[in-house]
């Protein structure tokens, strides 16, 4: 049986929820990533910290652009997809190992909820950079199927808000604002008793 969502999100103290945007090309996430070439090269990261504690209030937030490397130019497919484009990476991104030491300093520790196994990704990008992962022993915690389990169905994380009659938090696939709408659809289901 599946981890339900009381079992995954702590009911009480500081969490992080995270998103990430990687690079994409149309078929991509259908063919895995597989075709010659791409791989999933993180381009954002966006996190809240909330306290579970208190209805999932934000304390924090994190957005960094990174730098792709392997794959430096994004594709048309991924800029139409999350309005990131090659010029602000350029001008705005840091190295994938700049950012992940940020994240680490701002995740503090905390256990870190995604939708998606997001801390996978990390770990890949990381490899295939032979840079070090500052999140190999983190408490990351994947919500995606316990609210698969809640609403029947299989949705991105930017669209879940629209499903319980919440505004969004900003633009779809900005991974900051995706982290904010998992937090407030998180407050949204524990005030409806659903964990």
């Amino acid at each position: 049986m599946p981890d339900t969502l009381k079992d995954v999100v702590p009911a009480t103290g500081m969490i992080v929820v995270a998103d990430l945007e990687y690079t994409s090309w149309a078929g991509a996430q259908e063919s895995g990533w597989s075709a010659p070439g791409q791989f999933r090269e993180i381009v954002q990261i966006g996190a809240v910290r909330v306290d579970a504690g208190d209805g999932f209030a934000a304390h924090a937030h994190f957005s960094v652009l990174v730098r792709p490397t392997i794959n430096p130019e994004l594709s048309d497919y991924f800029t139409a997809l999350t309005g990131i484009t090659n010029s602000v990476v350029a001008q705005d991104g840091v190295s994938l190992e700049t950012a992940l030491a940020a994240f680490a300093d701002f995740a503090a520790g905390d256990i870190v909820l995604s939708h998606g196994r997001d801390e996978l990704v990390i770990g890949e990008d990381c490899a295939l950079k032979d840079l070090a992962n500052p999140f190999t022993d983190a408490d990351w915690r994947d919500i995606n199927p316990p609210i698969q389990a809640v609403t029947g169905q299989r949705l991105m994380s930017s669209e879940l808000p629209s499903l319980f009659g919440l505004e969004p938090d900003g633009p779809a696939h900005d991974a900051l604002a995706d982290a904010r709408a998992l937090a407030r659809v998180l407050a949204h289901l524990k005030n409806a008793d659903r964990f």
